[in-house]
């Protein structure tokens, strides 16, 4: 599949099946994911893996769709505002790009915000110095969803002088 019809095709899954996904893929995915931009190579982006314990600490309200595996993705702040602004930016690139790769193998992801309040980071142990863009929900998807309408890229355009 070439990468436009990659990225057209990308869901959020909501629903997994019960077969894990092999740690070494996961891991290649990860590895991927890191050529995402970054400013200055600072690349920001630390991964916490989430284990049953802590998941069911979360009481996130679908249980992250029984995904076999869920992780936390941390964005290290920076010197300055911008430098913090640009960490969050690279690191949605890198989740991007992960999610890309694992789509590519006919695995699914689903971003969560999980509602991130402090209680939530201090159960994920996030430092002062992080801000958590989320966790991600990995597996094997149940089912697929049809894409949900978008608007046209012309009603999104702007020209300047």
């Amino acid at each position: 599949m070439n990468m436009i019809d990659l990225i057209k095709s990308r869901r959020n899954i909501k629903n997994f099946k019960a077969d894990k996904v092999d740690e070494t893929l996961i891991k290649i995915w990860l590895d991927a994911a890191t050529m995402a931009p970054n400013h200055r190579m600072t690349e920001p982006w630390e991964i916490y893996f989430i284990g049953p314990e802590t998941r069911g600490k979360l009481n996130h309200k679908t249980n992250f769709g029984n995904a076999p595996t869920v992780m936390a993705v941390l964005s290290r702040h920076g010197a300055t505002k911008v430098e913090t602004e640009e960490n969050a930016a690279a690191t949605a690139c890198f989740i991007q790009n992960f999610n890309l790769a694992a789509w590519s193998e006919g695995v699914g992801t689903f971003w969560s915000s999980i509602g991130i309040t402090e209680q939530k980071r201090a159960l994920l142990t996030v430092p002062d110095n992080y801000d958590l863009l989320g966790v991600l929900a990995i597996g094997y998807p149940e089912m697929i969803p049809d894409p949900k309408p978008r608007t046209p890229i012309e009603n999104k355009l702007n020209y300047l002088p």
